[in-house]
This record gives structure tokens, C-alpha cells and sequence, in this order.
């Protein structure tokens, strides 16, 4: 299983673009990573994932390096709206019938650290 760290917390001003790194040194070769936010009595929010290379949504952008060991999340111009406990995690994915990729199997552990159990 893959094994995730972040930093445990970020500075930042209003309406500046934010980088949020995440190593992931164990990752496989058909292993996604995904990033959620979670904000105070919400369920976490899916913000974007990827396999490779750059993936660019309305929310966010995720860069993922040659070798796949680590990303960084791009949140453009971050307002206070924006603060949250963001989480990267490594999982593999299913197809479902629409075709849209999920994260399957998650476990959530406190300070931002995710390990996955086999289903």
C-alpha cells in the first residue's frame, strides 16, 4: 500500500496562487492520486486527480512528476473560503458505469496521512 506525507500546515496571503506538495515514494504504476478538501462538519470535497503528467480542473491544477514519487496541487488566487485541511491520496481506481473514475476504499487518518486498505 501507499503511504502519503504532506506538510502539516501551509502560510499564505489572499489572491495568491497556493502549491501544496505531497510525496508519495511507494506509489505503483496504476495507482491515481487524488486531492479532497475538508472543511469542519463537511464531508471531504473532491478537488481533482491524475495519473501523469498535468491535469487542470475549474478548481485546481495537479502536477505529478516524471517519476510519479511525489505531486503538487495549484490552487489559483486562494481566497479565505479557501482554507481547509487538503488531503492527497494515492489509490487505484474503477470505472463506473457513467465512466468516471473514483477513489475506492479510503481510510482517513488525522494530519493529512492516508493509507488504503486492499477490498
Amino acid at each position: 500500500d501507499a503511504k502519503t506525507t504532506q506538510p502539516s500546515s501551509m502560510d499564505c496571503a489572499e489572491e495568491e496562487d497556493v502549491t501544496l506538495p505531497c510525496n508519495h515514494s511507494t506509489i505503483s504504476g496504476n495507482e491515481y492520486i487524488h486531492w479532497y478538501r475538508h472543511n469542519p462538519n463537511q464531508s471531504p470535497q473532491y478537488i481533482i486527480h491524475g495519473l501523469r503528467g498535468t491535469v487542470n480542473s475549474s478548481m485546481a491544477s495537479l502536477q505529478i512528476a516524471s517519476d510519479r514519487k511525489s505531486s503538487t496541487l495549484v490552487l489559483p488566487q486562494v481566497t479565505l473560503r479557501d482554507a481547509a485541511v487538503y488531503y492527497c491520496i494515492v489509490r487505484e481506481a474503477h470505472w463506473d458505469r457513467q465512466g468516471c473514475t473514483c477513489a475506492v476504499s479510503l481510510l482517513w487518518e488525522e494530519g493529512g496521512t492516508q493509507q488504503g486498505e486492499q477490498s
